[in-house]
């Protein structure tokens, strides 16, 4: 390999490596802007809409609160509120989107408690209630439940019970976002390893990254030449991102896609890592949440909006869950992100907690989805789409084995 070709692949080995990294701090740097300082909860009191663009695919069932936590100034507390028999999760992210630490209804139970978070290098002593960060930044990401629109002050008054104490902590400053100049992405990129060094684990993907001298990161050093590679090689990178499918499995079954089991806690699969900063950042693991994206017959997976479809589920298929599932649609942008849009039901999700869902004299159930109304017949159980392609994905919160392990699978979306 020439001196130009081990650039060209050591950058996009880097984008591919530190996209993560990049994501949740763009994703940290639009909350410092609206005034959710470190180490705060801010509580999002409004279920997720079309305007909701700060994180691609939000769901529209549960209120969310986030907190972005920087451990270098000490350990932070953590209260949880007691939420009986309502779903609720406490995710925890380090600086490479990995979930190595999660609360709630399917780990903890529904009684709340108060969590010690510590930093890589802090002493701590061990406990049921200590839980040992990574990295200097965390993303802490909470869901609680709505079950509907006459439950929504019950689920607020379980958020205001979620809390965060801890020391105040200097911004940690702008970084360049995915798309930035190979300069500006790899100089912030840089940063961000040093403030939330790797692990050991990672030794070999960083021998692939070290033509560029990140840890010493000098743009300048590199001949015009060098930098037309680095250049390339960052923009293979970018055009990965885009196309890799975000939270989706390698194949289709039955007209979905599954989840692969290292979602959430990626190991050394980067590329699937860096897959889902873009098409689902944040994401929960397998075992919390099922997403399944549907196979339209568009390219990208996505579905033609001027065709009508449908979903049935017959009477002996029904989701088996120990929580709630939720279908919902999406509106796909260039750079592979996607989002609630806009629709005259304001309905951006369909399932089974959604008002006056209406089941077949069988037991069956079918789920309509399209731009134009399937009749008032069927307007209680109407997903409505775009003209424009989109995008279907189905959650299933706490999936039962035979979810899980891949006995029971979705049946196919159909045209109509």
């Amino acid at each position: 390999m020439s001196d130009l070709e081990a650039l060209r692949e050591a950058a996009r080995t880097a984008y591919v490596f530190t996209l993560p990294l990049i994501e949740i701090a763009t994703t940290r740097g639009r909350g410092l802007a609206v005034g959710s300082p470190m180490n705060t909860f801010g509580h999002m009191r409004n279920l997720a809409d079309h305007t909701s663009r700060k994180v691609t695919t939000p769901n529209n069932d549960t209120y969310y609160s986030t907190a972005q936590v920087d451990l270098s100034g000490g350990p932070v507390t953590l209260t949880v509120p007691p939420s009986g028999d309502r779903y609720l999760s406490v995710q925890f992210m380090d600086a490479y989107s990995n979930t190595f630490a999660l609360i709630g209804t399917r780990t903890t139970g529904g009684e709340g408690g108060t969590y010690t978070l510590v930093g890589p290098g802090d002493v701590a002593s061990p406990g049921p209630r200590v839980l040992r960060a990574p990295t200097r930044h965390v993303w802490v990401l909470a869901r609680i439940l709505v079950a509907g629109p006459e439950d929504a002050a019950d689920a607020k008054a379980v958020q205001t019970g979620l809390s965060m104490q801890g020391p105040a902590t200097a911004d940690p400053g702008a970084f360049a976002n995915r798309g930035a100049d190979w300069r500006d992405y790899l100089a912030s990129a840089a940063e961000l390893m040093r403030l939330n060094p790797p692990p050991v684990m990672d030794g070999r993907i960083l021998a692939r990254m070290a033509p560029l001298a990140l840890e010493a990161f000098e743009p300048d050093r590199f001949t015009p030449e060098e930098a037309a590679a680095i250049a390339e090689g960052l923009e293979a990178g970018r055009r990965f991102g885009r196309s890799a499918g975000g939270l989706t499995g390698p194949s289709f079954i039955d007209g979905w896609s599954y989840p692969d089991g290292r979602l959430g806690n990626f190991g050394q699969n980067y590329a699937l890592r860096a897959a889902v900063a873009v098409g689902g950042l944040a994401a929960l693991p397998p075992e919390e949440a099922m997403y399944m994206r549907a196979e339209g017959d568009l390219p990208r997976s996505l579905f033609d909006g001027g065709r009508a479809w449908r979903l049935h589920f017959p009477a002996d298929r029904q989701i088996p869950v120990d929580s709630f599932w939720s279908l919902s649609l999406y509106e796909a942008t260039e750079d592979g992100q996607f989002f609630f849009t806009r629709n005259d039901l304001n309905r951006f999700a369909i399932g089974d907690r959604t008002p006056g869902l209406a089941y077949n004299a069988d037991g069956s159930l079918d789920i309509w989805i399209g731009a134009a109304s399937p009749g008032a017949e069927r307007e209680s159980n109407w997903l409505p789409a775009p003209e424009t392609p989109f995008a279907l994905f189905m959650r299933a919160y706490l999936p039962r084995p035979e979810l899980l392990d891949g006995r029971w699978r979705l049946p196919p979306v159909t045209p109509v």
